[in-house]
C-alpha cells in the first residue's frame, strides 16, 4: 500500500472516529458521582419533556458476538466490585456495545421512576426525557431488564416507587406475585 493511500485512510479513520465523538456529547448533560450506583449522570440545565438529551453510542454488534462480550463485560465487572455492562438491545438482530469511555449515556442509572427513556430509531439509541428535568437532577431511565434473572439485578434507585429489582415495568405484576409468593414460603418454612 501506497504511503498516500495508508495517510488518507488514517485520516478518514480519523474524521469518522470524530464524527462518533461528536454524537456522544451533549451540552444538556454530564458526569458525576451517584448514590445509585458509583457515577450517573446528571442535567447541566433545565430539560423539557421529551428533548433529546443524549445518544448511546457504541459498536454495533450481531446478538452472537454480544452474549458473549456481555459476559466477558460482567466478569471484569465482578472483579473490580462493579456489575457494569453496556450492552443495549436493538432489535432480534442488533445490540450496541456501549463500551467506550465517550459514551457518556452509558452512565445513565436505572430508576423504577425513570425522568428519560431509550428511543431507538433504526441502529441508534437515544435518551429523551419523559418530563421537564430541573439542572442538577440525576437522569435515569427503566433498563427493561427481563424478570427471569430479576435475582441478579437488585435496584438501588431509592425512589418511592422503587420495586427492589431492576426488572421491565411491565413485568412488575408478575414480580409482585413471586416476591409475595417467595415471603410466604419463608414464613411457613
Amino acid at each position: 500500500m501506497a504511503k498516500n493511500e495508508k495517510l488518507e485512510r488514517e485520516a478518514k479513520l480519523v474524521r469518522k472516529f470524530k464524527k462518533f465523538y461528536a454524537r456522544a456529547q451533549s451540552d444538556c448533560c454530564e458526569v458525576r458521582g451517584s448514590i445509585i450506583h458509583g457515577r450517573g449522570v446528571y442535567a447541566t440545565k433545565d430539560i423539557d419533556k421529551e428533548s433529546e438529551v443524549i445518544e448511546y453510542v457504541g459498536e454495533p454488534i450481531y446478538k452472537d458476538i454480544s452474549e458473549d462480550r456481555a459476559w466477558e463485560q460482567y466478569a471484569r465487572a465482578e472483579e473490580h466490585g462493579d456489575a457494569a455492562v453496556y450492552i443495549f438491545k436493538l432489535d432480534d438482530k442488533w445490540d450496541i456495545d456501549g463500551n467506550v469511555p465517550w459514551n457518556t449515556a452509558r452512565l445513565i442509572n436505572h430508576s423504577c421512576d425513570p425522568n428519560c427513556e431509550a428511543w431507538i430509531i433504526g441502529r441508534r439509541v437515544y435518551i429523551y426525557s419523559l418530563r421537564d428535568i430541573k439542572e442538577g437532577e440525576e437522569l435515569s431511565f427503566d433498563y427493561g431488564f427481563d424478570i427471569e434473572s430479576y435475582e441478579d439485578h437488585p435496584c438501588l434507585c431509592g425512589s418511592d416507587k422503587c420495586i427492589g429489582y431492576i426488572v421491565s415495568q411491565e413485568q412488575w405484576p408478575d414480580l409482585r406475585r413471586r416476591l409475595a409468593a417467595s415471603k410466604e414460603s419463608k414464613v411457613t418454612a
